[in-house]
């Protein structure tokens, strides 16, 4: 059994990956922002952990994260206020990441999106230009960092079932992929260490998950 944190504990993603991480028998702590979202995580399989990522230090972040094995960064500000995206989606996520580190928490998995990069050719005057730039720039720090960081790519989110079935990689441009089986891919990375240092862009395909990041680690 690992103990797992959450950042985000409450999001669609979020909730859905507690269920099979508690359902595997692993320990998990869902990080919320609102004490009223105790019941939800709980309900999933959850310990609820009240901290505003916004608002919380590197030293908050580290005790929240004391004792676990893995730090999960499932959250974001939601799109629709610049400020916010760059408060929670760039310098709260970098902030989780030297927090990890001095918590002594060696494995990361970051919730990204398909196509996430520095060059991510979003226009300035796009709406969806500050989420891309912020993304980028924790993700670049990310892989900066000495820890065993994993990030996700998924593309356009629905709300599907899941279908445990994806694509990756250039196979699966221009996708979409429901939010069950995006919890279902980091359930299934978190147990493949030789994933990190791997930044994988997937959506739903053709080929079962396990099979699909087993050959990505071949």
């Amino acid at each position: 059994m690992s103990r797992i944190a959450i950042v985000g504990g409450h999001g669609k993603v979020a909730l859905h990956l507690t269920h099979v991480l508690a359902e595997a028998g692993h320990s998990v702590s869902a990080i919320i922002r609102n004490p009223l979202q105790s019941d939800d995580v709980i309900r999933a399989g959850a310990t609820p952990v009240v901290l505003d990522v916004e608002q919380a230090s590197t030293q908050d972040f580290a005790a929240a994260f004391a004792g676990h094995d893995a730090v999960v960064w499932s959250a974001g500000a939601g799109g629709g206020n610049p400020a916010r995206t760059w408060a929670i989606d760039r310098d709260a996520a970098i902030r989780s990441m030297d927090a990890a580190r001095a918590a002594g928490v060696d494995r990361y998995v970051m919730v990204s999106y398909f196509g996430a990069s520095l060059d991510h050719g979003v226009p300035s005057d796009n709406p969806f230009f500050v989420y891309a730039e912020a993304k980028a720039a924790a993700d670049e720090y990310l892989r900066s960092t000495a820890l065993s960081w994993t990030i996700l790519g998924p593309g356009t989110l629905t709300l599907k079932p899941a279908t445990g079935l994806i694509d990756v990689g250039d196979d699966a441009a221009g996708g979409r992929v429901s939010r069950e089986d995006v919890a279902l891919v980091a359930a299934s990375v978190l147990e493949r260490p030789a994933t990190a240092g791997m930044f994988i862009q997937f959506n739903n395909g053709t080929t079962p998950i396990d099979e699909a990041l087993d050959l990505l680690t071949d």
